[in-house]
């Protein structure tokens, strides 16, 4: 019951998450307003940092010990200094590309249970978390209140990172294991897509 329980929630906080997320990519959008609200919703508005955040959550409930609160901590911190990397107009290689290949490679490290040393997985995490953080900190300087908007996002994606955890806590009640392999390979097939996307974007 407890378990049904479980999955009947986090199967409610993913559809929500859908649901509010546009299909297109979070940072193609462009002089965003307003300043908490606005940085709390966005993350919402784009399936690319969605999946991801999840998916670092996930990951790091499955990974066991540290992981799973320090991943979820590395990917904001790291997230904020390519923000201010953004601000500054300090470019990134293939920006794009390597966020969709986030998703991707997150959702597949799920899908499989891929279980590496944990500084290895703090190392990915943050180099993803570098072109996020990027891409998002180039729309600052256009909110109202850019502060307030960048507090809001982060944490946005701190409760993004917690849904995850919440979905990879099934690993403990029967078939939860399954469940959980099954919303890796959602996230990684939506990465393949948006690396598609990204790749007719650039050609």
């Amino acid at each position: 019951m407890i378990a049904r329980k479980l999955l009947h929630s986090a199967s409610g906080v993913a559809l929500l998450s859908v649901l509010t997320a546009s299909p297109g990519l979070a940072h193609e959008q462009t002089g965003v307003g307003g300043g908490l609200a606005s940085g709390l919703l966005h993350p919402l508005t784009g399936m690319d940092h969605l999946v991801a955040m999840v998916a670092v959550g996930i990951w790091g409930a499955q990974l066991g010990g540290v992981a799973i609160w320090v991943l979820p901590i590395v990917f904001p911190l790291v997230m904020a200094f390519g923000a201010v990397l953004g601000i500054l107009k300090i470019g990134l290689p293939v920006p794009e590309l390597i966020i969709a290949l986030s998703a991707l490679v997150l959702g597949l490290a799920v899908a499989m249970r891929i279980r590496v040393p944990f500084a290895v997985a703090a190392v990915i995490v943050a180099i993803f978390a570098v072109f996020h953080g990027h891409a998002h900190g180039a729309e600052l300087p256009t909110a109202v209140n850019p502060l307030a908007y960048g507090c809001g996002f982060v944490v946005a994606t701190g409760l993004l990172h917690a849904s995850g955890i919440t979905i990879g806590a099934l690993a403990r009640w029967p078939g939860g294991e399954r469940v959980i392999q099954g919303v890796g390979a959602a996230i990684a097939a939506l990465g393949g897509y948006f690396l598609v996307s990204s790749l007719g974007v650039a050609a």
